[in-house]
């Protein structure tokens, strides 16, 4: 087997012009030959471990393979080819297609080994010129999984009628981080199960690996509950509700395609619709007006009000059964409690917070704060120890911080980018990032909040800085974050290597207060896969270059096939730059991003 040059440890493809794939996320090495194609023909699967996790994925793989016929979109090429710019016809393209490949075996070290936080996802791929096999080795069943992906992205039509492998190649893959995320909010709107699913699969071709589901908010409580059946009232209507069956349609999807599901039920911020149905003494301030118009008394960041009241005995009655109940349904050991965006204000329609203040004048919203983190945590705690908790990093750096939050529960960080890391990491805390300059997908599509007279303007006031960013609701974080903005963030930026160690990973959130099943997919769509190479295998190549420019046709023929695969991811450019690579660039110059 010849083999050209190793490529970037990166998996940089621009140095080989044999081939016309260029696989999303780039491998962490990869190896092309150059004896010329290989035949594919119908292809069986052979794994002797007989999983039939592999075995249905294998069959969904391979149909996507037969069915798509997959022809690369955009095909990368030299910047010395600027302009103009000639159609490639790789030499190996005019030889005819020597050999044949029937089989794919999988050889698979674990395959018992869960689906859970640190498994290994790492795998190897060969496929030699005189060989009928390609061959797949993973340490577990989920490295396999993503083997398949990539199988599926370089299996590509031969322009005849069949199916070809444009050269030999050898594939080593693991990915650089353990949690690889997005985030879905069905509580601000509700999103369908068919919908969630198309999220799954851009996610399995992404090599994205956490579903977090922020199940509910203040405004619905979309979940069905056995201890408490009422709270579905509080649902947008009877067809928008979770089942139970729901939930654990979309739990076996995601653990099918390698996606573990991690639940949140925001508490004791964004509380209102489905615990006020059990109790409404349970919820503190659910009536008021949440005052943005008059900051001293608001008690919301945004409608509608509603907070779990913190000492009222019976909160904690509920939300123990609330999280057995979903506890029993999600199977993931780890599990989203929240913890975000308190607001003081909410609690002065407390009697109960009000009169445990006066019982002592020396206890502060701190104090209170903590009260929670001592009576949530241990109900948290008590299914299992294999439980891991996560929670937004407010509940340490918020003004009302909690005084002592166990180091062993996962931050998640989405304020002031590297600041924010740094203060956390340097606490000694496990850190997902989900930094809101550089990863909220919601951002940049204005305000969703209504009767807001800072439109009512014929000129651009400030040049637009004050208003783009000083609006509320969706329009807070603006403006839009493009893939470019998301891939380029370097998280670990100034970090010691022990603080670096505590990163586990990073997610892209999208709230959904202007997003529903219509636009869903193309809001997470192809940006979200930027991240997916982001946290696979990074943005740097082997010299420590950023390689923005050289993911730039990658990505553009990755939402091609996201498109090809039913998942409706938006367009990037116009076609143009797609067939004209780099056509479209901001500088000739292809290191200006360095």
């Amino acid at each position: 087997m010849k083999f050209a040059s190793v490529l970037s440890v990166l998996g940089a493809l621009t140095a080989v012009s044999a081939v016309q794939v260029n696989p999303l996320p780039a491998p962490r090495n990869i190896t092309w030959g150059s004896s010329g194609p290989i035949q594919v023909r119908q292809l069986s699967l052979r794994d002797s471990h007989t999983s039939s996790v592999v075995s249905s994925a294998w069959l969904r793989a391979w149909n996507s393979i037969t069915t798509l016929q997959w022809v690369p979109a955009a095909v990368e090429a030299p910047i010395s080819n600027y302009p103009p710019f000639p159609t490639q016809t790789p030499e190996s393209k005019t030889k005819r297609a020597t050999g044949g490949i029937r089989y794919v075996e999988v050889q698979i070290k674990d395959s018992k080994a869960d689906l859970q936080h640190g498994v290994d996802e790492s795998y190897t791929l060969e496929v030699s010129k005189d060989s009928s096999s390609i061959k797949i080795t993973s340490q577990t069943v989920w490295g396999a999984l993503h083997a398949f992906t990539t199988l599926q992205q370089i299996i590509i039509s031969d322009g005849k009628g069949g199916l070809i492998i444009e050269q030999p190649v050898k594939i080593q893959d693991a990915p650089l981080y353990p949690y690889r995320g997005i985030m879905v909010d069905t509580g601000r709107n509700f999103i369908s199960v068919s919908k969630i699913f198309e999220q799954i699969d851009g996610m399995a071709l992404s090599k994205l690996n956490v579903l977090h589901w922020h199940l509910d908010d203040s405004q619905s409580w979309p979940m069905q509950m056995r201890s408490y059946p009422e709270m579905t009232k509080d649902a947008y209507s009877p067809r928008e509700i979770y089942t139970e069956a729901d939930m654990r349609r979309v739990i076996a999807y995601a653990r099918a395609r390698g996606v573990r599901v991690i639940p949140e039920v925001d508490m004791p911020g964004h509380s209102a619709s489905g615990w006020q149905q059990v109790d409404p003494e349970i919820v503190a301030c659910a009536n008021s007006w949440w005052s943005n118009d008059v900051w001293a008394y608001h008690t919301a960041v945004e409608p509608t009000p509603g907070q779990l009241d913190i000492i009222y005995n019976k909160t904690y009655e509920v939300v123990n059964n609330v999280y057995h109940d979903l506890s029993a349904i999600f199977a993931d050991n780890w599990f989203h409690v929240g913890a975000d965006e308190l607001q003081p204000n909410c609690y002065n329609f407390s009697t109960h917070v009000t009169e445990w203040f006066a019982e002592d004048p020396s206890r502060t919203y701190h104090d209170l704060v903590q009260y929670w983190v001592d009576r949530a945590v241990p109900i948290f705690r008590s299914v299992g120890g294999h439980r891991r908790l996560m929670m937004w990093e407010d509940i340490v750096l918020s003004a009302e911080n909690a005084h002592d939050v166990p180091k062993d529960i996962v931050m998640q960080t989405w304020n002031n980018g590297l600041d924010n890391i740094n203060k956390l990491t340097t606490a000694g805390y496990d850190v997902v990032v989900s930094s809101s300059d550089f990863l909220y997908l919601d951002c940049g599509h204005g305000g969703f909040v209504t009767n807001d007279p800072r439109y009512n303007q014929n000129s651009n006031p400030d040049g637009g800085v004050n208003f783009n960013y000083g609006g509320n609701g969706g329009s807070w974080c603006g403006p839009y974050k493009t893939w470019q903005r998301i891939y380029d963030y370097d998280f670990t930026y100034n970090l010691t290597d022990a603080q670096a160690s505590h990163i586990l990973g990073a997610e892209a959130p999208l709230w959904s207060e202007q997003v529903d099943d219509i636009s869903v997919s193309n809001q997470f769509w192809p940006r979200a896969a930027a991240l997916g190479e982001r946290v696979w295998s990074g943005n740097r190549d082997a010299a420590g270059h950023k390689r923005t420019t050289d993911l730039t046709q990658r990505l553009l023929n990755f939402r091609e096939y996201l498109v090809a695969n039913g998942v409706m991811a938006n367009a990037l450019v116009p076609k143009y730059c797609l067939k004209h690579p780099h056509a479209c660039d901001l500088y000739k110059d292809q290191t200006a991003i360095s």
